[in-house]
């Protein structure tokens, strides 16, 4: 379970989470929207230990990921994998090498074992025959794919999403929604989702919050928010496809 209470985080002279509280139960996945620079992206640092808070409680399975030491937040991560914006592959290397850089850095895995994992995963997302390409080579779809690869091979509890399918055209939008729900009814992660798009939102979601001023000023499940009359909610769900 991921939860936060009350967190309150400054950066560059701005106050970006203002008394967010946030829970996020085992097996459900959350949706977090809102206008930019509301601090979508800021509560996944924060849950993930790259930020701390200046106040308030950060929780991963009754844990406090602020009074976590090396070790820990290690340990922590080898349990979460996060997607970045774009996929966030390193250009340099393979599909294949990306996919299997977490596995070098947090496990003992022999290469075979390394090997054979990267492919498990590369097949779970489609992309299997694009293990030898280089980021440079393929597309933008394809590279949230590897790094949604990437994000898996572990084989997380939680899944951190980051824009999973900004830049993207609603068609190869609509290949990751599908994915994304895919990966969590066959694996049974816990999920949170930062997302613009109400696409996303419905088709992945089990429940939505949208932020303002640094905190959750409206949330329900995807019914509930699909037909409510808050401003915020109207603005972000009230309709079209993304």
């Amino acid at each position: 379970m991921i939860e936060l209470q009350d967190v309150h985080k400054r950066l560059g002279g701005r106050q970006i989470l203002d008394g967010l509280t946030l829970s996020v139960p085992q097996g459900m996945t959350f949706v977090l929207m809102g206008p930019s620079g509301t601090g979508k992206s800021v509560t996944l640092k924060h849950i993930i230990g790259i930020l701390r808070p200046d106040s308030g409680s950060v929780q991963v399975d009754g844990q406090e990921v602020p009074r976590m030491d090396r070790a820990q937040l290690m340990a922590l991560r080898k349990r979460m994998g996060y997607l970045f914006q774009n996929g966030a592959l390193i250009n340099w290397l393979s599909v294949a090498a990306n996919v299997a850089l977490p596995l070098q850095e947090h496990s003992k895995l022999g290469k075979g074992e390394v090997d054979d994992r990267v492919h498990e995963v590369l097949r779970l997302v489609g992309m299997d025959h694009a293990a030898k390409q280089m980021p440079p080579d393929i597309s933008g779809g394809m590279k949230l794919r590897a790094g949604l690869a990437r994000a898996l091979v572990t084989n997380p509890e939680y899944v951190l999403y980051d824009e999973p399918n900004a830049g993207l055209d609603p068609i190869i939008s609509q290949q990751i929604h599908e994915l994304i729900v895919e990966v969590r009814d066959r694996l049974g992660v816990t999920s949170l989702i930062v997302t613009h798009s109400r696409a996303c939102a419905v088709h992945c979601g089990d429940r939505i919050g949208v932020l303002e001023h640094g905190r959750i000023a409206v949330q329900g499940t995807v019914a509930e928010m699909t037909h409510s009359d808050h401003p915020l909610a109207r603005a972000f769900l009230g309709g079209g496809a993304d």
